[in-house]
């Protein structure tokens, strides 16, 4: 089963692939030219774990607070993924964890089900 982290609210665009034990992350700038091809990005970041988007179970996607461009294109792309895989996902905010200390991207899925995130639901949050 294996689940991918996108996170593209803020400064960086964090894609974590958590895989049974292993854990495989990349970064990439916050610009536009990236969010314009972030499908991209995550197409080759899975290429480089042997991965394809149908060995994907879960996806986690972060709603913000953050950047509109970077919530928006992420949120869309895990959209379509959902439509035309039937990927469930998952929409989170580091808020609604607030009481968790040292929160990292690779603890998202069990933070979702410790804190009964829906899946399915898009609720974004934007920084005016």
């Amino acid at each position: 089963m294996n689940k991918l982290v996108i996170d593209a609210a803020n400064e960086n665009i964090f894609l974590v692939i958590i895989s049974n034990d292993n854990i495989y992350n990349v970064r990439h700038e916050n610009s536009k030219t990236n969010y314009e091809k972030l499908i991209v990005l995550i197409d080759e970041f899975l290429n480089s774990k042997n991965l394809k988007m149908n060995d994907i179970s879960s996806l986690y996607v972060n709603r913000g607070p953050g950047s509109f461009a970077g919530i928006r294109n992420s949120l869309s792309i895990v959209k379509a993924i959902h439509l035309s895989k039937k990927i469930d996902y998952y929409c989170y905010s580091f808020q609604d964890f607030s009481n968790e200390s040292g929160l990292k991207h690779e603890n998202i899925p069990n933070l979702c089900d410790k804190f009964k995130v829906k899946k399915n639901l898009i609720n974004p949050i934007y920084i005016s």
